[in-house]
């Protein structure tokens, strides 16, 4: 992944390429949409992103808090990707828990048709009822 000729990039087009959103017109929208505070303010796609900055990303459930560490207009794979930006320890921690929150909250669903004892065992708990 190249570097940009200058060291200011567009937000819509850094969050593109760092591989927040698949496209430039979801980075955009979500932009709009308020999903993204650029140094603990308002963002509009066109702001215009440096080394240093920080910025808080907001994508469907997850919440990313990030420091810019290089700025680049082209996307690449995302390995590269990854090395524009550095995640705050916290923001890295919230994110797993809530992932572990969402795993364990998710209701257990009976796999496929019961079987002979499984229909005995409902047979039973619905003669108790």
């Amino acid at each position: 992944m190249t570097e940009s000729n200058n060291d200011t990039v567009r937000a819509d087009l850094w969050l593109w390429a760092a591989r927040f959103f698949k496209t430039r017109r979801l980075s955009r929208e979500a932009i709009d949409g308020g999903k993204v505070e650029h140094n603990d303010g308002p963002c509009k796609p066109s702001r215009m992103i440096k080394i240093g900055d920080r910025l808080r990303v907001t994508r469907g459930e997850e919440r990313f808090e990030v420091e810019v560490l290089a700025v680049s207009a082209v996307r690449g794979p995302a390995r590269v990707a990854q090395t524009l930006y550095r995640e705050s320890e916290s923001s890295r921690q919230a994110r797993e828990e809530q992932r572990e929150m969402r795993r364990l909250s998710r209701p257990v669903a009976p796999q496929g048709k019961p079987d002979k004892q499984a229909r005995r065992q409902l047979r039973r708990i619905k003669e108790q009822s």
